[in-house]
């Protein structure tokens, strides 16, 4: 009786400890993005053209807010999915998702980066290499998680074999952006980025095939 009293009470807080975990992962993420609209410049001028024509010449900066702010949220929801069904931690779980954080809070200072002047491919290079740690980090936690069986059900739920492949597309079409960055600078380097979704629909059309 005192022993499933224990077990019982062991169980709970682990469960408390990752429930714990969860929580200061969504407010760290809120803060994240909360700091990449305090970095949004503010149009000025003295006429409506002058604030139109100023914002206009902003544009880059919007637009890597919203790519950024994109980003940011789609790494949060796959962390979301994938949490709700942890129960336990480990100390290489804890570590990993801290790991994992630490990109997403350098990832408004990415966009800062990238939207400044000086050469293109730095500047690209960083931002696309912060997805690929980010990306790859994801994907050993689901890793830690499945290896060490930290779920809360039985079997590993489907989720987590799906985020895993799209964790590892992500960081190899970001990877494979860097060094083209080099070779096709501008838009093109660009349109690397926007193959993700292409790449993931393929990667999830094998994993449903191979299911089969």
């Amino acid at each position: 009786m005192g022993t499933q009293h224990s077990e019982s009470e062991t169980g709970e807080a682990r469960t408390a400890a990752a429930d714990r975990l969860t929580t200061f992962v969504d407010a760290v993420i809120a803060i994240a993005l909360t700091l990449l609209a305090l970095e949004l410049p503010v149009p000025t001028g003295d006429t409506s053209d002058a604030m139109l024509s100023s914002a206009l010449a902003h544009g880059k900066e919007y637009l890597a807010f919203a790519l950024s702010f994109t980003v940011i949220a789609a790494h949060w929801r796959a962390h979301h999915e994938i949490f709700r069904y942890v129960g336990s931690l480990s100390l290489r779980l804890t570590s990993l998702t801290l790991v994992w954080l630490f990109m997403q809070v350098v990832m408004p200072f990415a966009t800062r980066v990238l939207t400044a002047d000086g050469a293109f491919p730095p500047r690209f290079s960083f931002y696309a290499l912060v997805q690929v740690f980010a990306s790859a980090t994801f994907a050993l936690i689901i890793r830690e998680i499945r290896r060490e069986r930290l779920y809360r059900t039985d079997l590993a739920p489907p989720e987590f074999a799906q985020s895993l492949v799209r964790s590892i597309c992500l960081a190899a079409v970001f990877g494979l952006s860097v060094p083209l960055s080099f070779l096709i600078t501008g838009t093109g380097a660009y349109l690397c980025w926007l193959a993700a979704p292409l790449v993931l629909a393929a990667a999830r059309r094998v994993q449903s095939r191979a299911v089969r």
